[in-house]
């Protein structure tokens, strides 16, 4: 068999850099660069400029396709097909990382006449759809973007069952044409050993930004003896330093940080928290239930994929004072969280490693190289 080439198309408006400023990108690339080591040739169509070309000794052997020229980020996309095409003709696979952009790969796809595999970590039009009204623009433009592409594409990847479920009942599609590949976590690098918790130490990771309504683990804190450290950066980080002060809660605010340093913060708390309204498969709840942490989270899509409620981890309504609740009784009960964080480890190795996504990866790639 032909060595197949699978070329990645990023989300719209990102890049190698963006991956590296928001401390992801060894965690983006991780599952790529086994699929190389595994026969498959790889390259990247990102956003970024010329300084992309810097990350090339990172990822030896990956193609990085970017924009070269310093072109205007529209005229930039809307020649992507023709200004990369000598690589895109001699590939035998489109992929798509997300779904804002999908369409140039499909694009791309036709242009080239190369089968395209959606692949989005999060459905679009439902996360836009839980914003309301402010983002119900938004969600009409998504769900256009799904069906459009989800109908062309040869196969469509999801990261969970429920977004399966989704996508077949909402744009009719074949139920064999939807695959659920999930997130996969660097078990190893993310793993219980190593730095003793903080008695009291809370800890969230994620975008400050409404989406992951952080405001409200701070609510939650009001008057708790405890520590709330936060990694991330967003719209909402002065707001977020305003009601903590506000309301008097111990606040750490950690910026974005390299995905290799994320397991020593991990391990030095006792809990973790992610309070979204709404997730695809959440990186950093994975990454902390493989260090063994004892995770609360919301009542909510993607959360509850994951979070088996005093199996794994721990749900609760996005209730703010049921949050608090929860903290205090998970607090006062260690042995508890003991045998949470264990099982919570035990599932991650089980369900989302590695080399088991990996072969997921592998045996998609080769059946459509076959067909």
């Amino acid at each position: 068999m032909e060595t197949p080439h699978l070329v990645l198309f990023f989300t719209r408006g990102i890049s190698l850099s963006s991956w590296d400023r928001i401390g992801g990108l060894e965690r983006e690339v991780d599952i790529y660069r086994h699929l190389q080591r595994n026969g498959v040739r790889i390259s990247f169509v990102t956003y970024g400029g010329i300084i992309e070309k810097e990350y090339q000794e990172l990822i030896p052997g990956i193609r990085i396709l970017c924009n070269t020229w310093g072109l205007r980020r529209n005229i930039y996309e809307k020649l992507i097909p023709w200004l990369h095409g000598p690589t895109l003709w001699g590939a035998q696979i489109f992929k798509t990382n997300q779904t804002p952009g999908a369409d140039v790969a499909l694009r791309a796809s036709r242009i080239w006449r190369k089968p395209l595999v959606a692949r989005c970590g999060y459905m679009w039009s439902a996360l836009a759809a839980s914003g309301g009204e402010a983002r119900a623009q938004e969600a009409c433009i998504a769900r256009k973007v799904e069906s459009h592409v989800f109908r062309a594409a040869k196969r469509v990847v999801v990261t969970t069952s429920e977004m399966k479920d989704y996508a077949v009942r909402e744009y009719l599609l074949p139920d064999h044409k939807v695959r659920v590949i999930p997130n996969h976590v660097l078990t190893d690098l993310f793993s219980p050993q190593g730095t003793q918790p903080v008695k009291g130490r809370l800890c969230f990771v994620g975008r400050f930004s409404h989406e992951k309504n952080p405001l409200s683990l701070i609510r939650a804190c009001a008057g708790l003896d405890v520590e709330l450290v936060m990694v991330g950066d967003g719209p909402l980080k002065e707001e977020i330093e305003r009601v903590a002060k506000d309301l008097k809660v111990a606040l750490t605010l950690i910026p974005n940080t390299p995905h290799r340093e994320l397991p020593k913060i991990l391990r030095s708390s006792e809990l973790f928290l992610l309070a979204s309204p709404h997730e695809g498969h959440p990186k950093a709840l994975l990454e902390a239930m493989s260090c063994g942490l004892t995770v609360i989270g919301v009542d909510a899509p993607g959360i509850r994929e994951v979070v088996k409620h005093g199996e794994n981890g721990w749900l609760c309504s996005q209730d703010v004072s049921a949050i608090r609740h929860s903290i205090q009784y998970l607090l006062a009960n260690p042995r508890l969280r003991e045998k949470l964080g264990m099982q919570a480890r035990e599932f991650v190795c089980k369900h989302f490693s590695r080399e088991k996504v990996l072969a997921m990866e592998l045996a998609l790639i080769r059946e459509i190289v076959r067909d």
